[in-house]
């Protein structure tokens, strides 16, 4: 069996008011998988794109395979992720919205032992929406605190 890897991009949601989600596979190299494979990799710099019909994901960072040789792959790379047509389309027409990009929201391998990219479409918040989205966490952890409290 092998072990659970799940990357996550935790600035996403506080960045982003995030709406849809689809699954993407990833086009990788040989060491990248095995470097995924051992929990290593980075997405929170990561964005994806557009470029001739087709969605790129950049700046994720996925660290060379500790037991590689001189054919290691490149740290940050363009990767392509690998979606249906019909959600290509459906992306790219709301992509081209003023404000709205896709983003990266974790890294995770399937059951068959693919890799996978949860991405989202993301309209970026305001510093007053981040403020609000502070005070209401802030709020749920006193409400847990204090509930807590009164069961022990």
């Amino acid at each position: 069996m092998q072990k659970k890897v799940e990357i996550r991009n935790k600035r996403a949601s506080f960045e982003y008011n995030l709406s849809d989600s689809y699954t993407a596979g990833i086009v990788l190299k040989g060491t990248e998988i095995k470097s995924i494979r051992e929990g290593a990799g980075s997405i929170t710099e990561a964005f994806c794109y557009f470029k001739s019909g087709e969605l790129f994901v950049k700046n994720m960072n996925i660290p060379e395979y500790s037991h590689g040789n001189l054919m290691n792959h490149d740290i940050v790379r363009l990767r392509k992720l690998l979606l249906n047509k019909r959600e290509l389309k459906k992306i790219d027409v709301k992509v081209r919205e003023k404000g709205v990009t896709v983003v990266p929201l974790r890294l995770f391998l399937s059951e068959r032992g693919f890799a996978k990219l949860e991405i989202a479409i993301g309209r970026g918040k305001k510093s007053f929406d981040k403020r609000e989205s502070i005070k209401t966490k802030e709020g749920k952890r006193e409400m847990d605190r204090v509930m807590k409290k009164y069961r022990t």
